[in-house]
């Protein structure tokens, strides 16, 4: 169909019909870290493709349209193309974004990053693995999935990043001014977390201590949930936790740690 992109050869869409809920802004916290982060803006950079594939934008294709012009500002030639498994979904081309009916499979587009927010969330958490070898098998090399879940207004937001041999880190993203306390965050896990927030597991026990740390620093509470939130992550990297440290000054609250930290209990990081 004129205007919509042009895939490889003709392939099934994996996956099913999701409920396809967006909004304007709804992922501009994780753009802001994707377009922050090293590993994935200079994999955009240094691609010989920059082809981005936005999978499962919903009913309407607000965000896939915001990540392009957010990544141009990375590379101004990169293509953006958004995948919908509903035909009734896939728009025309717009924005210099072009838009087609695809699933895990990804129309069988080599892409050198995938985005996939709010689509596995919907899925059992025994399809998340699958899931996640059918994309990564189908990334150009060096390419990265990022994979997660965020609430209906983009305050809270959690993904994580994989690149072929799995996933490498899990990262949580809030509204300093609207969250409470970064235990919050459980309720939007990514889909191979959300059911894993109970005593004895890796990530409940981060989300105890990030609380702590959290309730600990409340006498910087005057000076603002930003440098609040900077003294708590201190404190866990202190008491051990692999917590990243951004350098940066960052408008969100934000928790990063490699993947090995908070591997469900009993398994080994996954390989694909």
């Amino acid at each position: 169909m004129a205007g919509r992109a042009k895939t490889g050869r003709l392939s099934v869409p994996l996956g099913t019909v999701t409920r396809g809920t967006t909004g304007t802004n709804r992922l501009r916290r994780s753009d802001r870290q994707l377009i922050g982060d090293p590993r994935i803006s200079e994999a955009v950079r240094r691609a010989a493709d920059p082809l981005v594939v936005d999978l499962g934008y919903g009913a309407q294709p607000w965000t896939t349209l915001e990540l392009a012009a957010r990544l141009r500002t990375v590379r101004p030639d990169v293509r953006v193309v958004g995948l919908e498994i509903d035909p009734a979904r896939v728009v025309p081309a717009r924005d210099g974004v072009c838009f087609a009916r695809g699933g895990f499979e990804l129309a069988d587009l080599r892409p050198t990053l995938v985005r996939a927010f709010n689509v596995l969330r919907q899925y059992p958490e025994s399809a998340v693995a699958g899931a996640w070898a059918t994309i990564l098998s189908g990334l150009a090399p060096g390419g990265l999935l990022v994979e997660g879940t965020c609430d209906e207004l983009g305050r809270r937001c959690a993904w994580v990043v994989l690149d072929h041999s799995g996933p490498r880190t899990l990262t949580l993203a809030w509204d300093p001014f609207t969250v409470e306390r970064p235990s919050a965050l459980a309720e939007r896990l990514p889909k191979a977390l959300i059911h894993r927030n109970v005593p004895g597991e890796p990530v409940h026990d981060l989300l105890g201590a990030a609380d702590r740390a959290w309730a600990h620093t409340a006498p910087l509470a005057v000076f603002g949930p930003r440098v609040r939130w900077r003294a708590a992550a201190d404190l866990l990297r202190e008491q051990g936790f692999p917590v990243h440290h951004y350098r940066r000054r960052l408008r969100d609250n934000v928790l990063s740690v490699p993947w090995s930290a908070v591997a469900p209990a009993g398994q080994a990081e996954q390989q694909m």
